[in-house]
């Protein structure tokens, strides 16, 4: 197995791992999610802002449905204040996990890969294809934070993390608190339709994206031969 896959691997069982847990004790449930919030409009506006941008941050430590939080952002904050903490939020999550991988990912990288010449090709991989793993990692809930740790673990420049982060987090922060901030109970259908096409677009950009990997592959290996 590639070392990289292997660090993949390993972190997206860690991250699914807390997200069965989260589903089979219902303790960040929708139901429970939206009733926190139902509460803490009552009292002040900006105790919403803080459970929503709370909640993107825990993202980085469990999965959590950060698509449902940021509809609902939109729903109980309107599109701009629910968009901002939104973005607030997924920014100090990925911050967050590049830092502390950084820091500290040597030591799941020491315990999975052997040998130097392994470590180098891991790193050498993410470089290659690292940035475009990020920008397109919004595919998944559970993609986005495996990538931010990955940057973090393969030392990948701070500058082009920070850059394809946002790219990735920006538009699809706006678009989804939007969604929510037109949608109602009694028409739900602007944040179905949002979620079903932000999806589909990133999941179709990864099809595209492997596609044309796969025929660089193929062509680079006719050549050589």
């Amino acid at each position: 197995m590639k070392p990289i896959l292997k660090l993949t691997l390993v972190l997206v069982f860690f991250f699914a791992c807390t997200f069965i847990a989260l589903k089979v004790s219902g303790l960040l449930s929708i139901a429970a999610i939206e009733s926190w919030l139902v509460y803490a409009q009552s009292l002040n506006v900006y105790v919403v802002a803080i459970i929503i941008i709370a909640l993107l941050l825990l993202d980085l430590f469990v999965a959590v449905p950060t698509l449902t939080i940021i509809i609902l952002a939109g729903y109980f904050l309107g599109p701009a204040m629910g968009a901002l903490c939104a973005i607030i939020g997924m920014l100090l999550a990925g911050l967050g996990g590049y830092w502390i991988s950084s820091l500290y990912g040597y030591v799941l990288i020491d315990k999975l890969i052997k040998t130097e010449s392994e470590k180098a090709l891991a790193v050498s991989n993410f470089k290659a294809k690292g940035a475009v793993f990020i920008l397109l990692s919004r595919a998944s809930p559970i993609l986005p934070e495996v990538s931010a740790c990955m940057a973090g673990m393969t030392k990948m420049p701070f500058k082009t993390f920070i850059v394809c982060w946002l790219v990735s987090t920006i538009p699809y922060a706006i678009i989804a608190a939007y969604a929510g901030s037109v949608s109602t109970l009694e028409n739900p259908k602007p944040a179905i339709y949002a979620a079903i096409g932000l999806t589909g677009f990133f999941w179709v950009s990864w099809w595209m994206f492997n596609k044309a990997t796969s025929k660089s592959t193929r062509a680079t290996t006719s050549v050589s031969k």
